[in-house]
C-alpha cells in the first residue's frame, strides 16, 4: 500500500474524474447542494404531503408532442433543455443545472403534449439568454403560487405516474377536506425527478398539483 499522502491524491484525482463523467452526462440532474432549486416555505405538513407556498420563478420549457409516453416525452424534452443549457442559446453561454426535471401533463387531453421544464437560476432574473430557434423552448414566469407535493422514491415512470398523483389527491381529500383547500385545476399535474438516471438507489421524485389553500395566493396563471 502507499504512503498516506499518495493515498489522498489518489482519492482526489478518482473524485474528480467521476465528478467530470457526471457533470458532463445527458441524463437527468443530479441531486446535491450545488444544485440550485426554485425556493418555498411549507405552510401546510401531513405525513404523506406538503402544501408549499413557491416564490414567483421562471422556467425554460420543452413542449414534447407525438408520445402519450410520460418516459419517451421527458427524455426528449429534457435532450432540448440539456442542449440549451449547454450553449444552444443565442449568448452561446453555460447555464447552471437546477432541479428538479418537471414534467407537466393535461390528462384532460393526453394527445396535447407535455411540457418538460427545468427552472432557471435565479441570478438571471427572469431574463435568460435566447435559447436557439430550432429548440423550439419557449420561457415561462411563474407567479408565487401553493403546490401540493407527494414524495416517492424510486423511477417515475409510465406505470406508476398516475397511481403517485392519485395518491396524492387521496391524501388531499383526506386531510385537506372542509380546511378551504381546493385544487386550481385537476386536470394538470407534475412529476418532479430530481436525481440522474444513473442514481440507482434513494432516488427523490415528487408528484405536484397547483392548489389554493389557506395562506396562498391565488394562481391561476400557466401550467
Amino acid at each position: 500500500m502507499g504512503s498516506p499522502i499518495s493515498v489522498f491524491f489518489s482519492l482526489n484525482y478518482l473524485v474528480i474524474l467521476i465528478y467530470y463523467y457526471l457533470s458532463n452526462s445527458s441524463n437527468l440532474v443530479l441531486s446535491g447542494d450545488a444544485i440550485e432549486s426554485p425556493q418555498y416555505t411549507v405552510v401546510h405538513s401531513e405525513p404523506d404531503l406538503e402544501i408549499r407556498l413557491y416564490v414567483e420563478s421562471s422556467w425554460i420549457s420543452a413542449l414534447a408532442r407525438g408520445t402519450t409516453s410520460f418516459d419517451k416525452s421527458t427524455k426528449y424534452g429534457f435532450d432540448r433543455l440539456y442542449q440549451y443549457i449547454h450553449g444552444g442559446n443565442l449568448n452561446h453561454s453555460k447555464i447552471p443545472m437546477t432541479a428538479p426535471v418537471l414534467t407537466t401533463i393535461n390528462s384532460s387531453s393526453p394527445g396535447s403534449g407535455y411540457f418538460v421544464r427545468l427552472s432557471l437560476p435565479a441570478s438571471y432574473g427572469g431574463n435568460p439568454p435566447e435559447p436557439n430557434p430550432e429548440l423550439n423552448l419557449q420561457l415561462d414566469k411563474w407567479r408565487s403560487h401553493c403546490i401540493a407535493v407527494r414524495k416517492f422514491s424510486g423511477f417515475a415512470k409510465d406505470d406508476n405516474v398516475s397511481k403517485e398523483i392519485e395518491a396524492l389527491v387521496n391524501s388531499l381529500n383526506k386531510h385537506l377536506t372542509g380546511k378551504a383547500t381546493m385544487v386550481e385545476d385537476g386536470s394538470y399535474y407534475s412529476i418532479a425527478q430530481y436525481n440522474s438516471s444513473k442514481h440507482l438507489s434513494g432516488r427523490l421524485n415528487e408528484a405536484w398539483i397547483n392548489v389554493y389553500a389557506e395562506g396562498c395566493p391565488r394562481y391561476q396563471g400557466k401550467y
